[in-house]
């Protein structure tokens, strides 16, 4: 009888991967959820503290976005000089240096792009459909130059450069 209680319990040194040292014990699994609950109610109630805090700017308006950064006089003064900026990109584009045809060509459409913008957004509600068609066809003209100064090709640079030129005629003598 007493060699019983002693069958009973495990053989550890028979056991191939038994370690009495690097036996672990884990949380039960009622404690890991309610810490994840505990953290997802942390987390919750910082984002609604941290949100109300900012609520007064989130019913601002910002006012930057719908109105431009310059008047309507200033574009007017500009957008001659912009648009012959755009157009003496020819000498480099005649001399073949691309890369410095694009730089120029960046610069001087970005600035006459908010000139054109300001100036439709202050025309009657009437022209500008006809305008934005018109301001798109020069925009998307030179992007074309752009893509086809960066790839070298002569033909389709002096196309692009002809539909600008032509596109700025008419959109400026619709202004």
């Amino acid at each position: 009888m007493a060699s019983l209680p002693l069958l009973n319990q495990p053989i550890h040194h028979l056991l191939k991967n038994h370690h009495p040292i690097k036996t672990s014990r884990k949380p039960p699994k009622m404690a890991l959820t309610t810490r994840r609950k505990a953290l997802n109610i942390l987390i919750t109630s910082l984002t609604l503290v941290l949100n109300t805090q900012r609520q007064e700017t989130a019913n601002a308006i910002d006012f930057r976005m719908t109105v431009p950064d310059q008047t309507l006089e200033e574009a007017e003064t500009g957008i001659k000089t912009h648009a012959q900026n755009l157009l003496q990109v020819k000498d480099l584009l005649l001399e073949e240096s691309y890369k410095e045809a694009q730089k120029n060509l960046r610069k001087s459409s970005s600035l006459l792009k908010q000139d054109i913008y300001t100036i439709i957004q202050a025309k009657p509600g009437k022209e500008r459909p006809l305008l934005r068609k018109l301001y798109s066809d020069l925009f998307n003209s030179v992007t074309r130059l752009d893509y086809a100064a960066r790839d070298e090709d002569r033909t389709r640079v002096w196309e692009c450069y002809h539909s600008i030129v032509l596109a700025l005629d008419d959109l400026l003598s619709k202004l």
